[in-house]
């Protein structure tokens, strides 16, 4: 075997290995215990965890949203693009065939060609010339390069699909948010509505008793200020509920003015969410595997850095034809054949392969600390959820037996108020905190909701791992 012609088993062999470390998981854990909370094993949401809430408009919207938000639409086509780089990537393992074609004619000056020549002998003043080849190309990837840089967008694909499920999984969760934030304020509606009805009736009464002699004007001034006050109350919580329904209108892929959610308010029990193990949630999380993807991503770029200080080789070939006369272009004697092979190795290159081996280091170290940070924050969040559900159970424990103390504050200043015992600013002080507790009892069973929803997201939502 001919010497330059062993430089193809020999690229073979060696495409077989790949510089770089291979890819280890960092190994981090979340421990098996949460401070906030119990751990229990087994736990798993289930994919639409929103239909948890048992409320079909709540199942309507995030539906809806899933398939025509837009932010979504374009993490789709991200994932997408990185799909297909892959492809690019892997197209470097394989040979590449081109089809090259030339063909020319030229014609020569007479007299500038006569002036070379002797006197009397004869010149072809036109030419023609044409070829067709097919070229063969191959890298045969010494060293494992290719290879590294498909297991580095092979990630990155990975870590778009991750990124994906996590931004669906936001969204969800945002539709649930501004939705049970609208149906709160669309409680605090009826406790306003209420109010104002109650406060127009104690104004006609007071207004009457002014009119007959029996007061005078001012428990009528303070029933007419309760009641503007509550009108007051009625236009901030109705604008609120405009916002919220926009911002659901955006969610939803919709114009706010094409838009709108019906005006009742929630009811039913809260649904009951287990936060499971630390372990599991991790594992679930679709930002943590995003970020898993990214680490080995980067960790795949070391071996494509170290790579380029090794030689490349590379091999062709080119098979065809080439004539000066298209009729005679096909036959036999105007074949043409090319073998090649040929070596690349750095020799001085101003320290760019070492700065770039370094970089790769170094990005790595960084997609390490975020990878940890990642972990951390889906703990935080699970804990922060747990803590906020307690303390809103006791709130609205304690705003429950509020509400009850201060409706028989209001029978007592009334009774004494009737009695002439007591002034109307009594009455008027009993009625605000009435409305006041009212108010922010509808408040917390929003945000009880609100709560869970947040919850459901720290938990990885309901990822069944496809």
């Amino acid at each position: 075997m001919k010497p330059h012609l062993l430089l193809l088993p020999t690229a073979l062999l060696l495409g077989s290995c790949k510089f770089g470390p291979d890819f280890l998981n960092p190994g981090a854990t979340g421990g098996t215990t949460w401070k906030e909370g119990k751990a229990t094993a087994g736990t798993h949401l289930p994919d639409n965890w929103w239909r948890l809430f048992n409320d079909g408009d709540l199942t309507k919207l995030v539906n809806r949203a899933l398939s025509a938000n837009n932010d979504l639409a374009a993490a789709k086509a991200r994932v997408d693009t990185a799909r297909a780089l892959v492809g690019v990537d892997q197209a470097r393992l394989f040979p590449t065939l081109d089809l090259n074609g030339s063909g020319g004619a030229s014609r020569s000056s007479a007299s500038s060609v006569s002036n070379n020549l002797p006197p009397g002998a004869d010149v072809k003043l036109d030419s023609q010339r044409y070829r067709s080849t097919f070229d063969l190309a191959y890298d045969p990837d010494l060293w494992g390069r290719n290879k590294r840089l498909i297991e580095s967008s092979s990630a990155q694909a990975a870590a778009s699909e991750a990124l994906l499920d996590s931004q669906r999984l936001g969204v969800a969760t945002e539709v649930a948010r501004q939705y049970f934030l609208l149906r709160g304020l669309d409680s605090q509606e009826d406790v306003v509505k209420e109010t104002i009805k109650s406060r127009k009736d104690a104004f006609d009464i007071q207004k009457s008793k002014l009119d007959a002699g029996l007061i005078d004007g001012l428990s009528t001034s303070q029933a007419n200020t309760e009641l503007e006050l509550a009108n007051n109350d009625l236009a901030a919580v109705q604008r609120q509920r405009g916002s919220a329904e926009h911002a659901l209108a955006v969610l939803c892929g919709a114009r706010p003015s094409d838009f709108s959610v019906s005006i009742r308010t929630t009811s039913g029990a809260l649904p009951n969410i287990k936060a499971g193990l630390p372990a599991e949630v991790l594992n679930r999380r679709p930002d943590v595997r995003a970020a898993e993807q990214q680490l080995r991503g980067a960790n795949a770029k070391i071996g494509v850095a170290e790579a380029a200080f090794y030689p490349n080789f590379s091999l062709s070939a080119g098979a065809g034809f080439e004539s000066l006369d298209v009729k005679s272009f096909l036959d036999w004697e105007n074949r043409v054949l090319s073998l090649g092979a040929g070596v690349a190795a750095p020799l001085f290159d101003g320290g760019t392969n070492k700065a770039n081996y370094q970089a790769a280091r170094s990005r790595y170290d960084e997609a390490l600390a975020a990878y940890r940070q990642t972990l951390l924050i889906a703990l935080r969040e699970v804990e922060d959820a747990l803590v906020d559900l307690k303390g809103l159970a006791r709130s609205h424990s304690a705003l429950t037996r509020a509400l009850s103390s201060a409706r028989e504050s209001r029978r007592i200043a009334q009774e004494r108020y009737d009695k002439g015992l007591t002034s109307y600013i009594e009455v008027v002080a009993a009625d605000r905190s009435i409305l006041q507790v009212r108010l922010t009892l509808s408040q917390l069973d929003a945000q009880q909701r609100i709560t869970l929803t947040a919850l459901a997201k720290a938990l990885g939502g309901g990822w069944s791992g496809k």
